[in-house]
């Protein structure tokens, strides 16, 4: 008889299935048309950081300082435009910017063996703390009609679907190309399955660890203009929010497992669709801020316990002490 084999991929997806299909049936105005658009729209941003943090969380690290990394380069490119500096110019030193930020996790974690945990943490706090300080005048950067160039990237629909589920769309096809078809893509997989055996190996691993946190401050600043045109500002504060919490529960609950080498882009589109209805099911039930950040931690330490089941640390896995 064929055995059937048991991931945690298939069960979050099973638990989406009945989570949606109860919702659709119990609660009244979830399986309308617009209110599904909605729930796609609202959890596309929340999908971008999710594949920005599966690229380090497969090469066995973590990623804190992502929503920092959303909010004060396109927050910059906003502010800049503002004051009168011609668009091109200033998306030049917002990438630019995110692309320092990355390069900086990067050489921390790979040349100076500074755990990503506390690494990201620390610059995180640095960035947001730039932008608060030097960056921008007032919290909450609005939309310049200067940057309407660009504005089709958060509103408008494409054959009916929202702009920012295209983006989420668009940039999960390409990191699935990136990951599946480029040898990098294969080297951040072998790096985090077995680093000492990746070096051994010749691989570069410590430049192919640059790459994952410049990957993942792009993908940051990618999110953070998608989000921007979508609701016409940027407000610089939400690196204080928990939508940091949000990101790491996509990614550990749609299967990607923190002890790395595992997953991909499905696990992300799995953990946000999952994450999405859950959300979107107690906001229709009006349920305040603060039960849904108790019902999230909740999910994310099952998420994690469940982690440690499929995706166990052996011996190996713990001398690395990465994370």
């Amino acid at each position: 008889m064929k055995k059937f084999h048991v991931s945690q991929q298939g069960i979050v997806f099973v638990l989406f299935v009945i989570m949606f299909a109860g919702f659709a049936l119990f609660l009244r105005g979830f399986a309308q048309l617009d209110n599904l658009l909605t729930l796609l729209q609202n959890v596309a941003i929340l999908g971008i950081l999710g594949l920005g943090m599966s690229v380090v969380v497969i090469g066995r690290g973590i990623d804190i300082s992502m929503i920092a990394a959303l909010a004060v380069p396109s927050g910059l490119l906003l502010q800049l435009v503002q004051n009168g500096m011609p668009m091109a110019a200033a998306c030049a030193v917002a990438i630019g910017l995110s692309l320092l930020f990355g390069l900086v996790n990067g050489w921390l974690i790979a040349y100076a063996e500074v755990p990503s945990l506390f690494t990201t943490l620390a610059s995180g706090l640095f960035l947001a703390g730039c932008g608060q300080a030097f960056f921008f005048q007032l919290e909450v950067v609005q939309w310049p009609a200067e940057l309407d160039g660009i504005a089709w990237m958060g509103r408008g629909t494409f054959a009916g679907v929202p702009m920012p589920v295209v983006m989420f769309g668009i940039a999960a096809a390409a990191l699935a190309l990136f990951l599946k078809r480029l040898r990098a893509g294969a080297f951040i997989y072998a790096i985090g399955d077995n680093p000492f055996g990746a070096r051994a190996a010749g691989l570069p691993t410590r430049p192919i660890m640059v790459l994952q946190y410049v990957m993942a401050a792009l993908i940051g600043v990618f999110a953070g203009i998608v989000m921007a045109a979508s609701v016409n500002s940027m407000p610089t504060r939400i690196f204080n929010s928990t939508m940091i919490y949000d990101v790491v529960l996509v990614v550990v609950l749609g299967g990607i497992g923190l002890s790395g080498g595992r997953g991909g882009v499905l696990n992300v589109i799995i953990g946000t669709l999952l994450i999405g209805t859950m959300l979107n099911g107690m906001t229709i039930l009006d349920v305040s801020y603060s039960v849904q950040n108790i019902v999230k931690g909740v999910v994310l330490l099952v998420a994690i316990l469940v982690d440690s089941v499929f995706n166990p640390r052996n011996e190996e896995t713990a001398q690395q002490g990465d994370i």
